[in-house]
């Protein structure tokens, strides 16, 4: 063994390693997600890590993401909330790789007050890492949301996660983009109309967004908008009808924590504001990176 750890999130599209050796990052290796058609893992997994064991093999892999999905490279259990990071790692699921060890993480599952369930895999080492990043998130009651294709409020009480909901803002967006009639083919160019359009679309969520979608074509038509203003305008009714449908989950919280990239973090942090409702900004590769080791 040659005193480094690799650490690993294997998503659907893609696979980042990171080589670890006395907790700094010393090189990343890339390879095809755990989702590529025909993918053998282990083959992947040596042809990402070759430069690097040419050097000699780590003392352990510790991988995250959809590689413990069902269809991944072993399929991992979740863990049920309340879960600490105890909990959690308890649950992983343990191979070797050439002799290396290899443990691969659990998701986690809970459901909601009507019982119906709701499941995370990959993001819960981001909340892990969080707890990690921030002590402060140990003890009390805080909101943790992960903005993405599928965006995560999670609850953490007192260092566990007792629960969590996922909301497809990112997802919807991206259909109306590039399948509606409202924004199909437009392509960003004006950033400041388009920040005119994500206030007005911010606006406008307060009163619902089903009923306010169609504005975002009738407003071109009628109200002498472009389609940077559109596109905007639509990001904003989705990001704020996220943050209106879960107030109820935010509570008296006057403070949220945002995982993720720094564009997306600035729109939510701008939707918070107009709440009042401060927000602190969490990298998240630093949060992996956390969470995993």
């Amino acid at each position: 063994m040659s005193g480094y750890i690799v650490l690993g999130d294997w998503g659907t599209t893609r696979l980042r390693l990171f080589r670890v050796e006395n907790g700094v990052v010393t090189d990343r290796a890339f390879g095809d997600g755990i989702g590529t058609p025909g993918i053998v893992p282990e083959a992947v997994l040596r042809a990402a890590l070759g430069p690097w064991l040419a050097a000699g093999a780590p003392e352990a892999i510790r991988l995250c993401g959809m590689v413990g999905a069902r269809d991944g490279w072993r399929e991992v259990p979740y863990a049920e909330c309340p879960a600490s990071r105890d909990d959690w790692f308890a649950a992983a699921t343990d191979l070797t790789l050439d002799g290396v060890p290899v443990s691969i993480m659990a998701g986690l599952a809970c459901a909601d007050a009507d019982g119906v369930p709701d499941v995370m895999r990959g993001e819960e080492t981001q909340l892990y890492g969080a707890l990690a990043l921030s002590p402060e998130l140990a003890t009390g009651r805080h909101i943790v949301i992960l903005p993405g294709t599928h965006s995560k409020w999670a609850v953490i009480e007192d260092g566990a996660i007792t629960g969590f909901r996922t909301i497809l803002t990112g997802e919807l967006f991206a259909l109306l983009r590039t399948h509606s009639t409202l924004a199909r083919g437009l392509a960003a160019g004006d950033a400041g109309v388009e920040a005119e359009g994500f206030a007005a679309g911010l606006a406008r969520a307060e009163t619902g967004v089903l009923s306010a979608l169609f504005g975002a074509r009738a407003m071109q038509l009628r109200g002498g908008k472009t389609p940077d203003w559109a596109l905007g305008y639509l990001s904003g009714l989705v990001i704020g009808g996220e943050i209106v449908e879960m107030r109820a989950m935010l509570g008296g919280a006057g403070r949220v924590t945002i995982i993720g990239d720094p564009r997306l973090a600035d729109r939510y942090a701008a939707a918070f504001a107009q709440g009042r409702t401060a927000v602190r900004r969490l990298d998240g590769d630093a949060c992996v990176l956390a969470g995993l080791s």
